[in-house]
């Protein structure tokens, strides 16, 4: 049997309401029952995780398939939805075996891009 990981199965999150950019902040709203406080809360502990998982990702550790697992969930969690979809398919590179170097460069750039939209976010009144 050949594996074609270009069609790995995996399914992408499905946005639960229309995108609103790198954080769908509907989606967060509804995560959060609309309470600002935990919002804010929510948005800085997983900028301060997506940074460091994607990081330790890069050295592509031996629990690697573990940390992309832990940071496609959390992303799920607040609308970070490319976020979560770059994780999922790093996740399944990693356990089926194949050239992870791609899929890392996506995952960063959803993580650079999800940290700049909380960043803005954080710094609204």
């Amino acid at each position: 049997m050949s594996l074609h990981l270009d069609r790995i199965d995996w399914m992408p999150s499905p946005p639960l309401a229309p995108d609103d950019g790198p954080i769908d902040i509907d989606h967060l709203r509804r995560m959060t029952l609309g309470d600002a406080t935990l919002e804010r809360e929510v948005l800085t502990m997983f900028s301060a995780q997506a940074s460091r998982l994607a990081e330790a990702l890069a050295a592509m550790p031996t629990d690697a398939p573990a940390l992309a697992h832990t940071l496609k969930g959390s992303a799920r969690a607040i609308g970070a939805f490319a976020v979560a979809d770059a994780a999922a398919h790093l996740e399944a590179l990693i356990k089926f075996g194949g050239d992870t170097a791609e899929a890392l460069s996506e995952l960063d750039e959803a993580v650079t891009q999800a940290g700049a939209a909380i960043d803005a976010f954080l710094s609204r009144d």
